[in-house]
This record gives structure tokens, sequence and C-alpha cells, in this order.
């Protein structure tokens, strides 16, 4: 094929301005206008071109044939299938020419605008030789028939401007195979014998649809009005919306709009229903798109609404904390609302205490308030006067019982012990007088605390030895230390060995004597020295 001819560019360049016609033309449809349906009959007419394929006879190949003429007659017996009859003429080139009459079934798939489909064709092809005869004013002749096949598809747009009637064809390809005797033709030239011949051809036109399988549908108006659910004095907005209105480019559709409460106005899809004064209840909306009398040319609609009496506003109260102290305080909190959004005023109530504040929050304070406890109401009024309450309560605790100082307890303080010195055995050393300091300490932090010392003999010594030991650490004590005497209780104990144990007993705390015992300072006879003294 020579597609760099310019003949055949020129078709192509055609073919695609027609396609793309068929598509403004589908871009620019009229929102209203109805969809086609398949047609009964087409009858198609167009130009083509005829590109044989490497086709030659007795060394003699054909060439492309521009300018061709194709016609069509297809009758449908359903949406789907139908019956074609094509005849084509492409004319002398001068070396040869090419013509088909042809029938077969055709199937087609609509969708929308778009009509795509697909032949296949049998029949008879008129074909001259690829060959020119030289005899002087002799024509070349084209009267050689053979059998031909074809099959192909192509692609059809129909046009919403004449009432569906009319479609662009822009562009059809087919192939084709056809059998043909040249034996013999013309006299006194070279012998032709068989070709067999097998091109393309490509083909745009015009089709003229006759007949509806399928009516177009009767138009319908749908209207939806919004919002649905209205209190009184709210405006309402209903808008319509036509499908398989059939649109004049000469009338414009008239719109009318009807309700059975409320004022309406508006002359377009769009109209608005003023509700000031209404009452509550149910009411309908009617609207209508007239431009003839036809069923696809008026349709009607109906919408409703319901405008629904004013309620109360709602609130709801809460404390925190829930329970005080006498003369604390607690943050009262409302949660105001009014269906409609009308102004609400909140205010607050106590049965007893102080509670100020208004809007969201509010204080309470619960000074001079006895335990208990004590109610709280919040309150909303809107505009209208309709008001709502809701309550919450504090509780007053009681002040908690004193709680008392717990009991003060004796606790044992250092041992001394009279091991270390055995010539000296009741004499305080200079270790056991450390021990006597901190004791000393203790005395001076709680000055009303007192000392029990408690003196022990070893089994081997007399229980005076004991006595001893107990008055030598009081002498230093009080000598030494400057502690009141009188704070001071001498004891012995059991015979456990050569030690001395000291226990403070604060004011208020009991100490336990156990197995001690008193005895008369004055009746025991002091030995030695009664503790180190340091030298001058």
């Amino acid at each position: 094929m020579h597609f760099g001819s310019p003949t055949l560019r020129a078709a192509i360049l055609v073919a695609s301005a027609a396609f793309l016609v068929a598509a403004a033309f589908g871009q620019a449809a009229p929102a209203g206008s109805s969809r086609p349906g398949p047609s009964d009959v087409d009858l198609f007419v167009g130009a083509g071109d005829f590109q044989p394929l490497y086709s030659h006879v007795d060394g003699y190949n054909w060439h492309r044939i521009p300018g061709g003429i194709t016609g069509a007659v297809t009758g449908y017996f359903n949406r789907t299938v139908g019956l074609e009859g094509l005849a084509s003429k492409y004319p002398n080139d001068p070396d040869y020419c090419f013509g088909t009459i042809e029938g077969g079934p055709v199937f087609r798939h609509q969708m929308g605008r778009w009509v795509p489909f697909a032949h296949l064709l049998v029949g008879g092809a008129q074909v001259g030789p690829p060959y020119i005869d030289r005899t002087p004013t002799r024509t070349q002749p084209c009267s050689n028939w053979g059998w031909i096949v074809t099959g192909g598809a192509g692609l059809d747009f129909v046009l919403p401007a004449f009432h569906n009637h009319l479609a662009v064809r822009p562009g059809e390809v087919d192939y084709s195979f056809s059998y043909l005797n040249f034996a013999g033709d013309p006299p006194g030239v070279v012998s032709g014998g068989n070709g067999q011949l097998s091109a393309l051809r490509f083909t745009a036109g015009l089709v003229l649809r006759l007949g509806d399988m399928q009516p177009p549908l009767p138009a319908s108006y749908g209207c939806v009005a919004s919002p649905v659910n209205i209190y009184p004095g709210d405006p309402v907005t209903v808008t319509g919306s036509s499908v398989n209105l059939q649109v004049s480019k000469k009338l414009k559709p008239a719109y009318y709009w009807a309700t059975t409460g409320g004022q309406v106005s508006g002359t377009s899809e769009t109209a608005t229903i003023s509700t000031v004064g209404l009452a509550p209840g149910d009411y309908t909306i009617t609207g209508k798109v007239d431009e003839g009398k036809l069923p696809t040319e008026h349709a009607a609609c109906t919408a409703s609404f319901r405008v629904s009496a004013f309620e109360p506003p709602t609130i709801a109260c809460s404390a925190s904390p829930v329970s005080i102290m006498p003369g604390g305080f607690a943050t009262i909190t409302a949660q105001a609302r009014s269906p409609q959004n009308r102004p609400l005023n909140v205010s607050y109530s106590a049965s007893a205490g102080r509670i100020t504040g208004n809007g969201s929050t509010a204080n309470f304070s619960a000074v001079d308030v006895s335990p208990g406890v004590v109610s709280i109401a919040c309150n909303a009024v809107d505009d209208l006067g309709k008001s709502a309450v809701a309550t919450t309560n504090v509780t007053i605790l009681s002040p908690p019982a004193p709680i008392p100082a717990p009991k003060p307890s004796t606790r044992a303080l250092c041992s001394l012990s009279f091991e270390r010195d055995k010539a000296r055995p009741v004499r305080v050393d200079n270790e056991a007088k450390g021990c006597l300091d901190d004791v000393a300490l203790a005395l001076n932090r709680e000055s009303d605390a007192t000392l029990v010392i408690v003196g022990r003999h070893d089994p081997a010594e007399s229980a005076d030895a004991a006595a001893e030991r107990t008055l030598n650490v009081k002498q230093y004590l009080t000598v030494e230390k400057g502690i009141d005497p009188s704070r001071i209780d001498v004891r012995t104990g059991e015979a456990t060995g050569r030690s001395v144990d000291t226990v403070l007993v604060p004011a208020g705390a009991t100490w336990d004597p156990g197995n001690t015992r008193t005895f008369d300072p004055t009746s025991i006879k002091r030995k030695g020295q009664p503790y180190g003294t340091a030298r001058p």
C-alpha cells in the first residue's frame, strides 16, 4: 500500500475531520435531548478509497483507485442483527476499474450516540484488467465479473441536531477478496488469465436513519426540597431535574411551581418557599416543566416538607467536685442547647450556700453551710420564653474527728559495761562516759523526760555492787553534765553481769519496771572513785 500518496493522505484527513465533527456534536448535545434508539433502516452513501494488497494478474499489478462511491441499505430485525445490501463503484483509472454488488449480515451495538458495527458480505465484483489495451482507438473494457467476499467494521455517530435521524460515518474499513478470469480479454493484446485480488477499502459518509425500534421515553421531572424538616420562618429551596425532555432550540421550557403552604417564588428549575407565619404541619410542592404536548415535551413532579413547632431548650447540669467540706467550693457546669439555635439565658440557684455566675459555668460556696446535701438548679430560657431546668447535688461533708496524738513510748539508750576494769569494777571509765554524754544530750533535748538507770551485778558479787554502779552513773550525769537529780530514777536489776542500762521515759510515757527494784542510796557504802576525772 502506498500510504504516502497525496490522495490517500487526503482521504485519511477527511475521515479524521469527520470523526472530530462527530465528537464535537456529541459534546455539544443539549443536556435535555433524548437518547437515540436503534433505527429500523439505515441508508448510507459515502466516498472511499480502493487499495489493492500486492495483487496482480499475468505480471501486471493492480494499483490504488481513489474517489470511489459506495451506497448501502441495511434493514434490522432487532436491536443487533440486520441484513445489508451494498453497491460500490471505483471508475476507470483509466487502466482498470472496480465495482461490487454484495449482501450479507450486519451486527451493531449501540452505545448512546455511538454505533459500532461489523458486516460480512458476499457477491459479484466487476473488475477491469490491470493493463492498458494499446490498440488504437480501443477503450479499456470493464466487463469481467467474478465473485467477492468482504469483511469489515465501522463506526456511526448519531447527530442530535436532526432528531436522531442523521448519523455521520467517520470511518469504515473493509477487506475484500475476489476471484476473476481475464482469459483472452481484450482481443489482440496479452492474454490475462486468472486473477486473485485482495484489497482494503476505506469509506466515510452519511447515514439516514429511518424508523425507531425503541421510541423515546416520555419525559420525567423530579424535584427535591431542601431542607425537608424546618421550623416556621425557615426558607425551603426546591430544585427540579428533567430526564428525557425533548429540548427545542427555538423554544425554552417553561417552569411552574405551586405549594400548599407558604409563598413560592421562581420561574426556573429552582424555586424558593417562604414559610413565615406557617403553622406546623406537612406541605406539598408541585412543579411542572412544559415545552409542548408530546410525552417527551412536558412532565410534572412533587416534593414535600414538614414544618415543626418550636421545641423548648434542653439543659444538663453537673458539679465538680460533688463532695466538699464546709466552707469549700465547687464548679457548676451547664450544657444548654436550643434545637432551633435560638438565643438562651442560663441562670443558677442553690438550696443553701451562695452561687454566682451565668453562662456555662458558676461557682458554689459552702461557707456557713451545715453538713448535708445541697440541691443546685441550672435554668435555661430562650427568647420565646420556653424554658428547661436540670438539677445536681453537692454533698457537704462532716469535719473529721481530731486524731489523737500518739502516746509517747520509752526507748532504751546506751548500755554501760564494767567488765574492762577488774580492779575497779564499779567505776565509770572513759568509754562509759562517752555513752553518758549521749544520754545527757537526749535529756537536754527532751527537757520533760526522765531517765531510769538500772544497775546489774555479777552473781559472784553482792547486790550492793549494782547499786554502786547506778549511783556512780547518776553522779556523773548530775555533777558533770548538770542534769537535775530529780529527773533520774535509780534501780537495780537481776544478777546478769557487771553493766548499767539507761532508759529514756518521755512525758506521758509509762515504763515497765519488770524485775528491777528501788533501793535507799544512803544505805549503800560506796567505795573508790565513782568515775575518772580530768587532770588539772
